[in-house]
């Protein structure tokens, strides 16, 4: 169905598609993902996913490339991550194959929400997985649904790419180092909020530090961290930390350009030896940071008011390879014939 959309106005909001795309996980088996127009869940009220949260999602995106063609962006590492997510609750991960059926599927049922080349738009897909055994005993569920809901957004920056200012957090600690951070789980968000919402109040984003010693950069809001230093790529190593596609593959491209990566502890104060720093993530892909503020030492670490030179060439050549502007030497896209 042909949809009046005005691409120019997409912001990074969920726009209703056609379809979502189900499968069920009852009686040990995955059944055959399907497409419906339903998009309310039918959820006994002692359902493990509301009672006790055993909930996992992802996010990947669809691009119209500059040739017309549709390229998916790594999803078979989006379905290993969310198996990882799913093995850490205690849930049932969903097989690679029913994740591909189920993308696939969304995709070819909602095409005319993939946006035109040139808007900066893309198709955003995120997969669910709800337990969905009724439970009042505190345990896991052994019943699941996997769902796909696919929605076109706007560019992460409408206009100018630009910078954003972070303030370092000391009174919430976003997940634990041996908790659920390295997965991707609703509670990591929900406990988090606090701290976003109240930086978000005075202008900001919020940095957060290492829950168990307030010394070392954990993530930037629901992003991994970038730092510049020299020609190295510095990146946190942390268990509390969600493995980024997209820093993942930037990294890749930054040992391409001759840069030493390295991931490991960064103090705080480190980011005063930085030329550059950001995050990162599948919604924004690079996010420059122009300043660092820390309230609480009295401490401002500035980077510039504009993306620096590093960042920004990872940005453009990752973007030119989702919008097939560049070789994707990595296999990083699958194309789909429409």
């Amino acid at each position: 169905m042909k949809r009046d959309i005005d691409w120019s106005k997409l912001g990074f909001h969920y726009t209703e598609p056609e379809y979502i795309v189900r499968s069920a996980y009852h009686e040990g088996a995955w059944e055959e993902p399907y497409a419906t127009k339903d998009k309310y869940l039918h959820l006994h009220v002692s359902a493990t996913c509301l009672q006790y949260g055993q909930e996992a999602f992802e996010g990947l995106k669809a691009f119209r490339g500059v040739d017309g063609k549709i390229r998916i962006f790594r999803w078979k590492e989006n379905a290993k991550r969310m198996a990882k997510s799913a093995e850490g609750l205690f849930m049932e991960p969903v097989p690679e194959e029913i994740f591909g059926k189920a993308i696939h599927l969304a995709l070819e049922k909602n095409i005319d929400l993939v946006p035109p080349y040139g808007t900066g738009a893309t198709l955003y897909f995120r997969p669910l997985l709800i337990g969905t055994t009724p439970r009042l005993g505190v345990g896991p569920g052994r019943d699941f649904e996997f769902i796909v809901i696919p929605s076109p957004i706007g560019p992460y920056y409408p206009g100018k790419f630009h910078c954003t200012t972070f303030i370092v957090n000391r009174h919430v600690d976003r997940a634990a180092p041996l908790g659920t951070g390295q997965f991707k789980v609703g509670g990591n968000y929900a406990s988090s909020f606090r701290a976003t919402e109240a930086a978000h109040a005075l202008g900001y984003d919020c940095l957060f530090l290492d829950a168990k010693h307030h010394r070392y950069i954990d993530e930037c809001s629901a992003a991994n961290f970038i730092g510049i230093k020299g020609n190295e790529y510095l990146t946190p190593r942390s268990s509390a930390i969600l493995p980024s596609i997209t820093n993942d593959s930037l990294m890749t491209l930054a040992k391409e350009r001759g840069m030493k990566v390295t991931r490991r502890h960064i103090r705080l104060e480190e980011l005063s030896e930085m030329s550059e720093g950001a995050a990162c993530g599948t919604a924004c892909v690079i996010s420059p940071i122009d300043k660092v503020l820390d309230p609480e030492k009295g401490k401002t670490y500035l980077f510039g008011n504009e993306p620096g030179p590093v960042l920004s060439e990872l940005y453009h050549a990752l973007r030119d390879i989702q919008f097939g502007r560049a070789e994707d030497t990595h296999h990083w896209c699958e194309i789909v014939e429409n």
